[in-house]
């Protein structure tokens, strides 16, 4: 894909610019209670060895039966990319060794996969753009288990809990062209997966990680040769890999080298990529039609009734606020980038000035939760309390600098936002005849500045702060700025 040449984009070397080629591939591990092909739990955190059935330990003469559930999220996942669902799909074997797959072989998928082309609209935040990156396919297969090198200075041990969970592997075309790029892409897939409740995206615990394939060139020429970096599971990580692998190309080829094709792993304590092995193609892995499964058809009624019953997805919800609530574009994709974001702004929101409600969200919640190391999931304050407020304001019975002091304390000790405005005498004045002699009392006692501010109208905020200090902070503030106006003869 040519598209023009940002120069944003591009990398200084010592010889010109550069331009970064990325393509991901995306292993997210399907939600399901039981594994792809057996009834094995699928429960993170379990003893070694204790999720393993006949099936995943390969014993002799046992079958896979595939999973249902599994298919039924792909299916819903491949929607949700806006993709082309296929009808028939089949099941290869993809041989290599390892001791973690007891079978010698992994059931993948390969020349027919469950899901086609489709497309993910991504914000990249740093630059303003929004872009679009192509889906080349997502195909099931199985997860490897665990080798283990470091309980026993001549053993390996392995951990087959893994062995068998069903994986999606979501294959990019190489449409991203930066590090941010990269990084907001997977954030937003993340997001997807997340609505749609076919993965849980928590790479901490690898149920969500990306080998990323990474190749530089001159702007507008052939593409390079690629190196992929495997298994990053971190967003943060997948951002330095990148940079650091298309400055080791770079270097290499201004040097006269080139670039061999091969599999690498990024070490971020060194800041580095390392050779792993050489790049397997296609006909290494002697790619055959699994013998054990029947291809995989379904007719297009059962994913018509799947379509039917997803959920709202991000670009419509973000599209929705933006109509219904009158939200800017930026806040409105904050808002969404989290289903449990989404859902308290509504809550806060209904019947409400929506507008309002995504200010208090992003700057006073989302601002005081990152503070104390919380998503909205554990937010003390709830949204029918951030709509107590929120209604406050509006009804004029408290200012905004009131509303910050109930925020910090309903955040702090909870409380009915109405309860504490009236026990702890927190209704603004606006009786004028008290904020006007408020007023008068800060002129007098300020000639100098009343002749500065008729010169210099702009000095009227101090005598703004001056009322508002006296009232502690109770005073109508446009109550105060219209009688202040009055009195010194400002328009």
């Amino acid at each position: 894909m040519n598209a023009p040449v940002n120069p944003k984009k591009l990398i200084k070397g010592a010889t010109g610019d550069w331009e970064i080629v990325i393509g991901m591939e995306i292993h997210a591990q399907v939600t399901s209670q039981a594994k792809l092909f057996s009834g094995a739990s699928t429960a993170f955190g379990n003893d070694p060895n204790s999720n393993v059935s006949l099936v995943d330990a390969a014993m002799p003469g046992m079958l896979p039966v595939i999973n249902e559930e599994c298919v039924r999220q792909a299916i819903r996942t491949g929607l949700g990319l806006k993709a082309e669902i296929n009808l028939k799909s089949t099941f290869d074997r993809k041989n290599y060794f390892y001791p973690d797959l007891p079978q010698g072989y992994q059931i993948s998928q390969y020349k027919s996969p469950i899901v086609g082309e489709g497309e993910v609209i991504v914000d990249v935040p740093e630059t303003g753009e929004t872009i679009t990156v192509r889906i080349e396919r997502l195909h099931l297969e199985q997860d490897a288990g665990k080798s283990i090198h470091d309980l026993h200075p001549t053993l390996s041990f392995v951990d087959l809990n893994r062995s068998g969970v069903a994986l999606m592997e979501i294959v990019s075309k190489p449409d991203l062209r930066s590090a941010d790029e990269a990084r907001a892409y997977v954030t937003k897939l993340r997001t997807i997966l997340r609505y749609l409740g076919t993965c849980d995206g928590d790479m901490d615990k690898g149920n969500l990680r990306a080998d990323v394939n990474v190749s530089v060139r001159r702007p507008g020429e052939e593409l390079g040769t690629r190196c992929e970096i495997k298994n990053v599971n971190s967003i943060r990580f997948i951002g330095q890999a990148i940079e650091v692998e298309a400055r080791r190309q770079i270097a290499i080829i201004e040097d006269g080298g080139k670039i061999d094709q091969e599999t690498r792993l990024y070490d971020p304590g060194k800041g580095e990529t390392r050779s792993m092995r050489s790049k397997e193609e296609a006909h290494d892995y002697r790619y055959f039609p699994d013998p054990d499964l029947l291809p995989l058809e379904f007719d297009q009624a059962y994913v018509d009734d799947l379509a039917q019953h997803l959920p709202e997805l991000p670009d419509a919800k973000k599209a929705r606020f933006m109509a219904d609530y009158g939200l800017s574009p930026y806040d409105a994709g904050v808002l969404v980038a989290e289903r449990s974001s989404a859902d308290f702004f509504e809550e806060v929101a209904k019947g409400r000035d929506g507008k309002a409600a995504a200010n208090w969200i992003i700057n006073e919640l989302f601002g005081r939760l990152n503070k104390e190391g919380k998503d909205i999931t554990e937010s003390p304050v709830s949204a029918s309390q951030l709509g107590g407020i929120i209604e406050l304001i509006g009804e004029n019975v408290i200012s905004g600098k009131i509303a910050k002091d109930m925020f910090e304390i309903v955040f702090t000790e909870g409380g009915d936002p109405r309860d504490i405005v009236e026990k702890r005498g927190m209704k603004q004045v606006t009786d004028t005849g008290a904020i006007e002699k408020a007023v008068d009392e800060i002129i007098a006692a300020n000639p100098d500045k009343v002749e500065q501010a008729k010169a210099k109208p702009t000095l009227l905020g101090w005598f703004v702060g001056q009322v508002m200090k006296q009232t502690g902070g109770k005073a109508n503030p446009q109550a105060v700025n219209d009688i202040l106006k009055a009195k010194l003869g400002i328009e």
